[in-house]
């Protein structure tokens, strides 16, 4: 399983590849990642590159990403190239038209992309009382509940827990449950 990992700087992408790495190794998989920083401290692109399986590169090559994992969605649009024919796009959005013109539609639908969006920051606003810092779990607990990842939401709840700080557990676990219920529940 090849992910890349796409935002902006300060949206918890490396957390999000620690919690992968950590499942991945309790299941006595083989794991190999790259972290690619830009401006993140400014609000830059962040991008993480995670392989679990027998891979000798850490790059994941254009057109061989199984999952797109995109906290941002001008990262996802930025960063499409990197999905295999029929993978699967997670991502957070703020305005869905930008994900529906037309030539972006006719790519997505030619290479069979399977898209699973949820609006994270609003999810956030009304459930978290608008503290975007949990927005990473959110994303992953999406992944879950789109089912595209092999990962079940009790192992993604288990390494989530274990890797944060005491003080975001609970909180973390709520926006984990919230955004696997958002993409499940057709939201």
């Amino acid at each position: 399983m090849q992910y890349v990992i796409v935002g902006i700087g300060g949206q918890g992408i490396l957390f999000a590849s620690k919690v992968l790495g950590k499942i991945a190794l309790e299941r006595g998989e083989s794991v190999i990642g790259s972290e690619v920083h830009g401006m993140a401290q400014r609000g830059g692109s962040v991008i993480s590159h995670f392989k679990v399986g027998d891979y000798r590169s850490p790059l994941v090559m254009a057109g061989e990403a199984d999952i797109l994992l995109a906290f941002d969605q001008n990262e996802a649009v930025r960063n499409l190239h990197f999905l295999k024919k029929k993978g699967s796009l997670v991502v957070n959005v703020h305005d869905r038209a930008a994900l529906e013109n037309s030539a972006l539609a006719g790519m997505i639908r030619d290479r069979e992309i399977s898209v699973h969006s949820l609006e994270g920051y609003a999810l956030l606003k009304e459930h978290m009382g608008g503290n975007f810092l949990f927005l990473n779990v959110l994303l992953m607990g999406a992944m879950c509940g789109a089912g595209v990842s092999g990962l079940s939401l009790g192992e993604v709840s288990r390494a989530v827990k274990e890797l944060s700080p005491p003080q975001f557990q609970d909180a973390n676990m709520k926006v984990l449950a919230l955004g696997a219920e958002a993409i499940s529940g057709g939201r």
